[in-house]
C-alpha cells in the first residue's frame, strides 16, 4: 500500500475505502480493469479530490465533499422510497447506485454492468490526472447500465432512474457504458432524485460510443435533494455521421456540476449540448463541457440557459477544439443568465481553440434580470407577483428545453423544474406545468 501524502487535498477516506474493498470490488480478476483502479487510486493519492487552486475548477468549490464521511452502500437495498410513475417502455433502477432487479424492465440491449465487465473493459475511459473527480468513480465503481445496441437496432425509450434512499449518507459511483453500433438509435431518460434531508455524494461516469449513422438522445435531469452533492462526467465518441443530442439539467443538490466530453471522430458527426441550471441559496450548478472537433464537416450546438436566485453561483465552462484536419466546422455556443437576486453570481468561460481555416465558430454570453416592464406589465392584467415570475422564468428557459425532441423527456424536465420551484418557495410554476 502507497503512504498517502501527508498534504493530500482531500479523497484520504475514499482511498481508506478502496483499501478495504479492492479484493472485493468488481472485476479485480480482469488485468484491465484492476489496472483501471490501481491507476485511478494513484491519482487521487497524488493529486487528491480538486481545489478552486484547479483551473477547470476555479469557480466549483466540492471542499464539503473533500471533508465529508460517506458511507459506501455495500449491501443490496432491501426497501427504498418510493418511486415515480414509468416514464418510458423501459426502466433501470438503482437504489444507492445498487441495480434492482425487480424494479426494473430491461430490454434485449440492457443489462448490469458488474455482469460484463469482460466485454466492457474495453470501452472504459482512461483516468486522467487532470481529471480527479473522474479517477474517483474508476477507483470505486461497483456498479453500473451496460448498454450495447446491435447494428440497425431501434432501441426505444428507456428511463435510468438513481434514487438515494437516505437518511444515511451514502456515496456511490455509479459506471455506466453505451455502445450504439452502426445505424442504432436509443432514447436514454437518465433521472436522479432522493428525499429530502439525504446528503449523498452520487458521482456517475458515461462511456458512450456512437457508430457511424446511429443516434442516441441523452437527457438527463438531476433533482436531488440540496443536502446532496452531484458530480457527473460523460465521455462520448462520434463516429461519421453519428447524432449525440444531449441535454443536463441541473435542478438539485448542494454542488451539481455536469461535465461532458465528446468528440466527433468522423465526417459529418454532429453534437448537441444543450442544458439548463436552477439554484437557489447556498447551491451551485456547474455545466462544463468541452467539444473535440477531429473530423471535417462536423456541426456542433450548445445552448445552456441558468436561472439564480438567493445566494447562488452558476457556472458555464465551453470549450470548442478544431483541430487542423477539422476544415467546414460549425460550432455554436450560447450560454444565458437569468439573475432572480443581487447577491447571485454567474460566471461564464467560453473558450474556442480553433487550428482550421474553413470554420464557422461562434459563442456568446449574457447575464441580466427579469424585465420589470414585463411584471408590471402582468401584474396589470391581474396575475400574481409570484406568478408572473414563475412565467417569465418559465419563457427563459423555453428556447433551451424546446431543443429536446423527446417529449418523455420534455415531461420529465417540466417536472423537475417545477419540483425546484417549489421547494425553494420561490412561486408556483406557470400555467399548465406540472405541481
Amino acid at each position: 500500500m502507497t503512504a498517502l501524502p501527508a498534504n493530500t487535498p482531500g479523497g484520504t477516506s475514499f482511498l481508506a475505502r478502496y483499501e478495504g474493498l479492492r479484493d472485493r470490488l468488481p472485476g479485480r480478476n480482469i488485468p484491465a480493469i484492476h489496472a483501471l483502479r490501481e491507476a485511478a487510486a494513484e491519482i487521487l493519492r497524488t493529486t487528491g479530490l480538486p481545489t478552486r487552486r484547479v483551473e477547470a475548477w476555479r469557480y466549483t468549490d466540492i471542499t464539503a465533499v473533500s471533508r465529508a464521511e460517506f458511507r459506501e452502500p455495500l449491501l443490496s437495498v432491501e426497501s427504498g422510497p418510493p418511486l415515480p410513475a414509468k416514464r418510458c417502455e423501459y426502466r433501470a433502477v438503482f437504489l444507492d447506485g445498487r441495480f434492482q432487479p425487480e424494479l426494473s424492465e430491461l430490454p434485449p440491449y440492457a443489462a448490469p454492468l458488474s455482469e460484463h465487465l469482460v466485454a466492457a473493459a474495453g470501452l472504459l475511459g482512461e483516468v486522467d490526472a487532470l481529471r480527479p473527480a473522474e479517477a474517483l468513480n474508476a477507483m470505486l465503481f461497483e456498479d453500473g447500465l451496460f448498454l450495447d445496441l446491435p447494428e440497425g437496432a431501434g432501441g426505444g425509450e428507456l428511463e435510468l432512474l438513481t434514487v438515494a434512499t437516505g437518511p444515511v449518507a451514502m456515496a456511490y459511483h455509479p459506471r455506466h457504458v453505451i455502445r450504439l453500433a452502426r445505424g442504432a438509435s436509443l432514447m436514454l431518460l437518465e433521472t436522479a432524485m432522493g428525499p429530502e434531508g439525504s446528503q449523498h455524494l452520487h458521482n456517475p461516469v458515461f462511456d458512450i460510443a456512437v457508430a457511424e449513422d446511429a443516434r442516441i438522445v441523452h437527457v438527463r435531469a438531476q433533482r436531488e435533494p440540496v443536502d446532496a452533492f452531484h458530480l457527473a462526467h460523460v465521455n462520448v465518441h462520434v463516429a461519421a455521421r453519428g447524432v449525440y443530442d444531449g441535454f443536463a439539467l441541473n435542478a438539485g443538490g448542494r454542488v451539481a456540476r455536469s461535465e461532458i466530453r465528446l468528440r466527433l471522430d468522423g465526417p459529418r458527426a454532429e453534437a448537441h449540448l444543450n442544458g439548463a441550471q436552477l439554484a437557489a441559496d447556498g447551491q451551485v450548478a456547474d455545466i462544463t463541457t468541452a467539444i473535440d472537433h477531429a473530423a471535417p464537416d462536423c456541426p456542433s450546438r450548445q445552448t445552456v440557459k441558468t436561472v439564480l436566485a438567493g445566494r447562488s453561483r452558476g457556472v458555464f465552462q465551453g470549450k470548442i477544439l478544431v483541430r487542423q484536419a477539422a476544415q467546414k466546422t460549425d460550432g455554436y455556443q450560447m450560454n444565458q443568465a437569468l439573475l432572480l437576486s443581487e447577491q447571485a453570481e454567474m460566471d461564464s468561460k467560453p473558450q474556442l481553440e480553433i487550428y482550421a481555416d474553413d470554420v464557422k465558430c461562434s459563442h456568446g454570453a449574457t447575464v441580466g434580470a427579469l424585465d420589470e416592464e414585463q411584471l408590471f406589465y402582468m401584474r396589470s392584467r391581474g396575475i400574481p407577483a409570484d406568478a408572473a415570475r414563475a412565467m417569465l422564468v418559465r419563457a427563459f428557459l423555453e428556447e433551451a428545453i424546446e431543443i429536446v425532441s423527446s417529449e418523455t423527456a420534455k415531461a420529465a424536465l417540466e417536472e423537475a423544474i417545477a419540483i425546484w420551484w417549489t421547494r425553494h418557495g420561490i412561486g408556483t410554476p406557470g400555467e399548465g406545468e406540472a405541481a
